[in-house]
């Protein structure tokens, strides 16, 4: 498959990696300079899931729904994570006793309008995750250039920053104020950056990723007695492995799936639970989730095999059980089906496994408890993995028009791939709820 030209409404570097329908995972690492006072690099590895559909998309740190009659006018409406913050490893002095400043979750609407000359969009973005509530205005232009197997998209943008967002990631408060680090306010301020972003393609199915752009911080930024450089250098190169549409053959009608699902709380990890080792719940706590999740079929029988792969996006609520306030947590995800068994004519049985993203608006009293015994970090980003066992109720019923109807057992895992990501606020653990579920498919 050839690299698309295609690109949404907006700075998002991932966009015309994969063709329309595509379906991508991979690695992609992140090198930063960090603009903080003897923060150094900051080195993060990231996971790399992607998905392109005709009015939705999944790129590992945003999704979103897509709007207009061609990508010459494009509108999209979409939430992407922050990548700003204070370090969560190896601290540096000047931020010492400071309040951590978290990564955001923004919500952004943007319009694009291009032609052979290029694109220009336009993007707003606010904070929603009650880190910042800052809001950035960005006005942009990008070029997407393919020859052969090589994609390029060049860009340039100027970033319009509200004070409240500046102040809240490069301000000192009067209470942490200290010898060396005076209170100081940042103000509104513009941002240039200038970026490339490449793709190559290897082979029918594998990607090489590459990207690097360069910004230059207002000096109402770089005279913050915490901040060090004025200039942000960030570097990307990563591997993806493409499913895509001419690849194999992708269901002409494909199904909406559907889930609705209630678990509890297990201080089980999760490889003993997916292989029946352990199963207890509620044994610290009286916590669990609710919640319903709704989904497509990308591809049937990759291969020929007995497996098929589909794409979800859920709202989960998390009962704290007066531990806290309940709250709610967004998933999204892939997850492949397999269901090669002997009896498969009879009762179809699949066993699943799901790999994505889930924010929460709180981190959950599992995560807080274990994480502060182990003397470790949380974060309300983390790697999700849903691993699950089901039957047709159809086929046990003996009802036709319920085979594709399933009951089923599975295990909502989050972690922090072992304190490797940054994204993840290097959080190395999580926690587990197991869960039944019913999923039919209409």
């Amino acid at each position: 498959m050839c690299l698309a030209a295609s690109a949404h409404a907006n700075s998002d570097p991932l966009v015309g990696v994969a063709a329309q329908d595509g379906v991508a995972i991979g690695v992609l690492p992140r090198i930063e300079r960090s603009p903080y006072r003897h923060a150094g690099t900051r080195h993060d590895f990231m996971p790399l899931y992607l998905y392109e559909g005709k009015r939705a998309y999944l790129h590992t740190y945003s999704v979103g729904l897509k709007f207009g009659p061609s990508e010459a006018r494009r509108f999209d409406v979409f939430l992407k994570y922050r990548f700003e913050g204070h370090p969560t490893d190896d601290i540096p002095p000047s931020l010492a006793g400071m309040a951590r400043r978290e990564p955001g979750l923004d919500a952004g609407l943007s319009a694009q309008f291009g032609g052979d000359w290029g694109m220009t969009y336009t993007e707003l973005l606010h904070d929603v995750s009650g880190a910042s509530k800052g809001t950035e205005l960005r006005f942009g232009y990008k070029y997407p250039w393919r020859s052969g197997r090589l994609f390029l998209r060049p860009h340039a943008m100027l970033a319009l920053r509200s004070g409240r967002l500046n102040d809240y990631y490069y301000g000192v408060t009067p209470s942490e104020a200290a010898p060396g680090r005076p209170a100081y306010e940042a103000d509104a301020a513009v941002t240039p950056e200038l970026g490339l972003y490449a793709a190559y393609r290897i082979t029918d199915r594998w990607r090489l990723l590459g990207g690097a752009t360069l910004a230059r911080l207002p000096r109402t930024v770089t005279e913050s007695p915490i901040v060090e450089h004025r200039m942000l250098r960030t570097v990307t190169v990563g591997v993806m492995y493409d499913l895509s549409a001419e690849h194999e053959a992708w269901p002409e009608n494909r199904a909406l799936v559907v889930r609705a699902l209630y678990g509890a709380s297990s201080d089980c990890d999760v490889l003993p639970v997916a292989t029946l080792r352990c199963a207890s719940t509620h044994t610290q706590d009286q916590t669990g989730i609710a919640g319903i999740e709704v989904g497509r079929s990308f591809i049937d029988r990759l291969n020929g095999w007995p497996l098929d792969l589909a794409g979800f996006v859920g709202l989960i609520r998390h009962r704290e059980a007066g531990y806290q306030p309940d709250f709610w947590q967004i998933n999204a995800y892939f997850k492949a089906y397999y269901y090669g068994f002997p009896w498969d004519a009879r009762v179809r049985t699949r066993i699943g496994l799901g790999i994505g993203l889930a924010y929460a608006h709180r981190v959950p009293l599992a995560e807080q408890r274990d994480q502060a015994l182990r003397g470790r970090g949380t974060s309300k980003l983390l790697n999700t993995f849903d691993p699950t066992a089901d039957i047709s109720l159809g086929d046990v019923l003996r009802v036709k028009r319920l085979r594709e109807t399933y009951l089923g057992v599975g295990v909502s895992h989050r972690s922090g791939i072992f304190g490797t990501s940054q994204m993840f606020d290097n959080v190395d653990g999580g926690s587990n709820y197991i869960y039944g579920y019913v999923e039919s498919s209409f």
